[in-house]
């Protein structure tokens, strides 16, 4: 298998924005509390969001050689998402990098690694997503694997599948049920409106979600 693979299947752009309508955490209920990330990835800055398809390396810890081949070859409108071990001891990506995914067009960056130049990289306005922040720089030695399957915060990605992340985390979505999940996330966001509309009508949030019943069978006692 050659190590850089150009040619992937994305998801559908319509799929894509479909999703992006939605939280992260209302993707991963609505597709069966699948794909979520480890909660200890997020973004520097709580304000940025980010979806798209993934373009996906695979690096040694330490090391950014393969982070910097993929922003050559990336697409407008990707999101690199880089599996490089978990390790948290380095600054693999800085401005000058973020400069480079901006000229692109690169949607952002997810990577369980460490980040660096963060206060530029949110003045830039780059989505990035990362397991840590560290001054520590990294070598260009060992060469990977780009756009094959990897393994980032627990969940395997495939090259193209939809990654969605915001202020509170990042989830990935097959590229092939995008579509089916982005109704059921209309579904539910349009479930929980009603729920906020009976609160706000005076119900209790025993009666709206039907918790009586569920109660009852598990002996709950109360003073009243």
């Amino acid at each position: 298998m050659p190590h850089i693979i150009t040619k992937i299947d994305r998801a559908v752009p319509a799929d894509i924005e479909a999703l992006s309508r939605f939280g992260s955490a209302t993707i991963h209920e609505a597709q069966g509390r699948l794909g979520a990330l480890t909660s200890r990835i997020k973004p520097i800055d709580r304000n940025m969001a980010l979806c798209g398809p993934a373009f996906t390396v695979q690096s040694s810890p330490r090391d950014n050689i393969m982070l910097q081949l993929a922003i050559h070859y990336a697409q407008a409108g990707d999101v690199i998402v880089v599996s490089a071990g978990e390790y948290e001891e380095a600054g693999s990506f800085g401005d000058v990098l973020g400069n480079a995914c901006l000229a692109k067009g690169i949607a952002g960056l997810v990577t369980d690694t460490g980040v660096r130049d963060t206060l530029s990289l949110i003045r830039l306005g780059l989505p990035v997503f990362s397991l840590s922040i560290c001054i520590k720089g990294t070598v260009k030695e060992t060469l990977g694997q780009i756009n094959g399957e990897i393994v980032v915060g627990g969940q395997v990605i495939r090259p193209g599948d939809v990654i969605r992340g915001d202020a509170d985390g990042v989830v990935t979505t097959r590229r092939e049920d995008a579509a089916e999940i982005a109704v059921k996330c209309a579904a539910r966001e349009a479930e929980e409106a009603r729920f906020i509309e009976d609160y706000k009508a005076g119900r209790t949030i025993i009666d709206v979600c039907n918790l009586d019943a569920v109660l009852k069978a598990k002996g709950l006692t109360t003073d009243l």
